[in-house]
């Protein structure tokens, strides 16, 4: 089977604040590559770790949402959800990506 690579985006944020010991984590990575879906459209998935702070991190991972075109042919992707729980709790996380291939002309 041969396979086409395709795209990826850049992902970065923070995630909300948890108040009970007021902290937020950052967050930064890539996501993986097309994942096709309905009407030419696509999402992708993606994992990563939030940063080390207040003893603990978490895990974050999902799916984005379809593209959403921002012009000159390029497009990012909107995604949330929550991290895995640790040391009590949970952060929730908001984003979008970067656009594909940045220094396209």
């Amino acid at each position: 089977m041969i396979s086409t690579q395709t795209h990826v985006h850049e992902i970065q944020g923070s995630t909300t604040i948890f108040t009970d010991v007021p902290h937020n984590h950052r967050f930064a990575g890539l996501t993986g590559q097309v994942i096709p879906i309905a009407n030419n459209d696509h999402i992708h998935a993606f994992e990563v770790s939030t940063d080390f702070t207040e003893i603990h991190l978490h895990g974050m991972g999902g799916f984005t949402g379809p593209s959403i075109p921002v012009g000159n042919g390029r497009h990012i992707h909107f995604a949330s959800g929550i991290t895995t729980l640790n040391r009590g709790h949970i952060h929730e996380f908001f984003f979008a990506t970067l656009i594909d291939d940045p220094l396209r002309r």
